[in-house]
């Protein structure tokens, strides 16, 4: 999305990359101004509700200015970098004069967090930072104002002009601000009345009720935290200066946004839309880790070299069995127009735990693959979800999934519903249990499944079906050479 101001500059805009989505998050800048950029090039990292995105610029120049700094949330539709496209030179200005500029850093505590790295569940979460919203692009005050380079000479823009506070901080009127930000004073607890206004005629800012939420910074930038609520005061026996200890940081506000906000809303959707019905079940699946352990000493044998084999494949492909088997299972509830769709296809998904919260990419087709082929899908899904380059295109279309929170030690669990979908399977951990075997007690592979579905299009009788099957595969798996 690109914009031809003169004959020399172009502009690139915010594009729609999330199918829809009104906003994006920047996470990272790859370039600064001064660097020479070429068509297709990656010049930064932004995040939408769905998904962390790669953006490319369209064309080849030298970059003159980047509009915004790392953690802004912008418009879709806002310019986000301006290049020179003329063929001339970089800037006349030493690149390490005009850096400290042109990066557009953030305040410390608005810097970018370190790198993410998002996984598939049970492979390990990197701790997440959290960093104040930067606001948005469409109201803009001296802070705000991106810096360009000395030679860029943007139009100046008109800075607001300082208006005083109400009466007490706004007792004895009524605050304003608008019903977004009214919103998010609620949800951070901040009391609009004690808010300082910044906007143009007296508007509180979503910036305003951020600072109010947050202790300001020290004269060294550095964060002090601190209870969100109380009063901004600090011990006269305390340098102003000192960072908070850990005993008075006993709380911590963190903003809703992006990938976890669509997420919470989309189980909150799904929770009190789909009647939930969970099933469970208790599996000796020795012979099943038996049967892994033995394409795992000789995967070429079986046509897996190269290939990642662990117990979730033989898990995908036994839900895939059922799903065959039990074809109703595979549906979706259409309100609209008050019919069941039943699905021909299977897009199974596989719950995934990100730094930026939960996602769920699926593998396309799923019904129609040979267990290599499958393991192959589970792979690249795996790789990609370890460098966060899930796309949206990606998470979209699901039927059925799994969800592996036995990974973490965990027995079992009642999952929800992914939106949409019919029926989502939690895999336990796998451990030795004692369990009667050709009469006898003995150590045996032993994990427990549960199986949640929408009542409105699976009864029980058709659910327990399906999971007695998983079961039954997992417990035999020579089943699968008769049942598929």
């Amino acid at each position: 999305m690109t914009t031809m101001t003169d004959a020399a500059l172009s502009e690139f805009k915010m594009p729609d990359v999330g199918e829809g989505l009104t906003e994006a998050e920047i996470l990272k800048w790859y370039v600064a101004p001064g660097d020479t950029v070429t068509d297709g090039q990656v010049v930064c990292e932004v995040e939408t509700a769905k998904a962390a995105v790669e953006l490319p610029i369209p064309f080849n120049g030298v970059v003159r200015e980047l509009r915004f700094p790392e953690g802004t949330t912008v418009d879709v539709g806002q310019v986000i970098i301006s290049v020179d496209v003329s063929g001339g030179a970089a800037p006349a200005a030493p690149a390490e004069e005009s850096a400290p500029q042109a990066a557009v850093p953030a305040p410390a505590e608005e810097a970018a967090p370190a790198a993410r790295q998002p996984v598939l569940v049970g492979y390990g979460v990197a701790e997440s930072s959290t960093k104040r919203r930067a606001r948005k692009a469409g109201v803009q005050d001296a802070r705000d104002v991106p810096v360009p380079l000395p030679v860029a000479e943007p139009e100046p823009e008109p800075e607001p002009q300082p208006v005083a506070p109400p009466e007490v901080n706004g007792h004895g009127t009524r605050p304003l601000a608008k019903p977004p930000v009214r919103k998010l004073a609620k949800d951070l607890g901040v009391d609009l009345a004690r808010v300082t206004p910044s906007g143009p005629d007296g508007i509180i800012t979503r910036e305003d009720v951020h600072a109010a939420a947050t202790p300001a910074a020290q004269p060294q930038d550095r964060p002090e935290p601190a209870e969100a609520s109380a009063p901004q005061t600090v011990p006269a026996a305390v340098p102003a200066s000192a960072p908070a200890t850990g005993a008075e940081a006993r709380e911590t506000r963190i903003p809703v946004k992006g990938v976890r906000k669509a997420t919470a809303q989309a189980m909150v959707d799904s929770a009190f839309t789909a009647p939930h019905v969970t099933e469970f079940v208790t599996v000796d699946v020795t012979r099943t880790m038996k049967l892994i352990e033995e394409i795992k000493r000789d995967p070429g044998e079986y046509g897996f070299e190269g290939l990642r084999i662990n117990p979730l494949l033989l898990i995908a492909k036994a839900l895939l069995v059922a799903i065959k088997r039990h074809p109703e299972v595979n549906a979706t509830w259409d309100e609209a127009n008050q019919e069941i769709v039943q699905k021909h296809y299977v897009n199974l998904g596989i719950a995934a735990a990100t730094p930026r919260g939960l996602l769920v990419p699926n593998i396309k087709d799923a019904h129609a693959k040979t267990l290599p082929e499958l393991a192959e899908s589970l792979g690249e899904l795996v790789s990609t979800a370890r460098e966060g380059k899930t796309s949206p295109a990606a998470m979209q279309g699901g039927t059925v999934t799994i969800t592996n929170v036995g990974v973490f030690g965990v027995d079992t669990g009642t999952p929800i519903l992914n939106p949409g979908e019919s029926a989502i399977l939690a895999v336990g951990s796998i451990k030795l249990q004692p369990w009667v075997h050709k009469g006898k007690v003995k150590p045996r592979q032993v994990t427990t499944l549960a199986l949640s579905f929408d009542h409105r299009l699976v009864d029980g009788e058709l659910g327990s079906k399906v999971l007695a099957d998983v079961a039954a595969v997992l417990e035999r798996p020579k089943r699968l050479l008769t049942w598929t």
